[in-house]
């Protein structure tokens, strides 16, 4: 999971998400309203993300794990509006992958 991290704080695009199952489901907390799901869909999301903000860097501030839950809290930078922001995300690890992805609102 540290290295999935550090593949999307360099905008490693593919190596990022090879550690999500082909399935995966990205939601809002709480809620569980679904932002959208699939590694297609989520590669363009993030393909997108990085060719409007090439600068973007999000640093790991904290990281706690129960279990197959990871909860990391980041702090972006480098956003092309020039705000950074704090953020936090969730996910739900199964047979080595990432299945769900929680993003606090």
């Amino acid at each position: 999971m540290l290295s999935s991290s550090l593949m999307l704080i360099t905008g490693k695009t593919d190596e990022f998400l090879g550690v999500h199952s082909h399935d995966v489901t990205i939601m809002t907390f709480p809620g569980d309203e679904v932002m959208y799901r699939g590694k297609e869909k989520m590669r363009e999301r993030y393909s997108q993300l990085f060719k409007n903000n090439p600068n973007q860097h999000a640093e790991l501030i904290s990281r706690m794990v129960k279990g197959n839950i990871v909860i990391d809290y980041e702090n972006v930078t480098g956003r092309a509006n020039g705000q950074s922001i704090y953020a936090i995300a969730m996910y739900e690890i199964k047979e080595d992958k990432i299945q769900k992805v929680w993003f606090v609102k």
